[in-house]
């Protein structure tokens, strides 16, 4: 009973790339990641695992917020446009792109760490936000289907690119790809269901350097943070989320789930 309890408790956490709904964060990166991946040491005992992801404490449970923040939309049945949660809990988000998904070891992180992530895919079949299973505490969201950026595209092409098929749910969460897009991009995504395109404040890139859009230096509450995806030269994505897990342990943060505030 404790180990269905447990399950249960799993699958119901929940990660984003254009679109995102929230799912458990191991079915999150995929139905072969999560096959992939074995109960591993204390499975049942989490606050044990940070110890084997290269952490000095277990990351505290981050706080449900009463009701959501006030953000404004971009205008009238527009989405909203952001990439800072207005948000006195000392909470940042984690995204990623759908690369997190062949990755069955960042899988077991999120599982063991029980990190609310999001993950944002490319949309087709083997995008986290088309009804592909994800890791328990990740919340899986829409990209695009193939362009590599949407911004000048005619409304037609855009609509078609965050829409998708039209036997694909409806997306909440959305994130252009490289974070560009302009008017059209937010009327065809309104027109698609979308309810925030979500851009970020800070970036993990491929080397594992932490960089920031403004003038910040560090991390504060609310920023939303994009992880990208291994691309063979840098250290692992494991590696560098647990970095960047340790930054957000030594600004007295912790992870919170987007899906949540938005």
């Amino acid at each position: 009973m404790r180990r269905r309890g447990l399950a249960a408790g799993i699958l119901a956490l929940a990660l984003l790339t254009g679109c995102a709904q929230s799912v458990d964060p191991i079915e999150r990166l995929g139905r072969k990641a999560a096959q992939e991946v074995r109960p591993h040491g204390h499975a049942g005992r989490p606050e044990r695992s940070y110890r084997r992801w290269g952490l000095q404490a277990p990351l505290p449970r981050a706080p449900r917020p009463a009701h959501a923040p006030a953000v404004r939309p971009a205008g009238p049945a527009l989405p909203l446009v952001v990439a800072h949660v207005p948000t006195r809990d000392r909470v940042v988000f984690l995204t990623y792109d759908d690369g997190a998904a062949r990755d069955p070891r960042f899988a077991a992180m999120v599982r063991e760490l029980r990190l609310p992530v999001s993950v944002f895919g490319l949309g087709g079949t083997s995008g986290p936000g088309h009804g592909r299973p994800r890791p328990a505490d990740a919340g899986s969201h829409g990209h695009r289907l193939g362009r590599a950026t949407l911004r000048g595209l005619p409304y037609a092409g855009q609509r078609a690119e965050i829409c998708g098929r039209h036997d694909r749910p409806r997306r909440r969460l959305f994130r252009p790809p490289h974070g560009a897009y302009d008017g059209t991009t937010l009327r065809a995504a309104g027109d698609c269901g979308v309810t925030a395109l979500v851009l970020w404040r800070a970036s993990v890139n491929a080397a594992g350097r932490l960089t920031y859009t403004r003038t910040a230096r560090h991390l504060t509450p609310g920023d939303i943070v994009s992880v990208a995806p291994d691309d063979g030269t840098g250290p692992p994505l494991t590696q560098r989320t647990s970095r960047l897990l340790a930054r957000v342990e030594e600004r007295g943060l912790t992870v919170g789930r987007l899906e949540d505030y938005l």
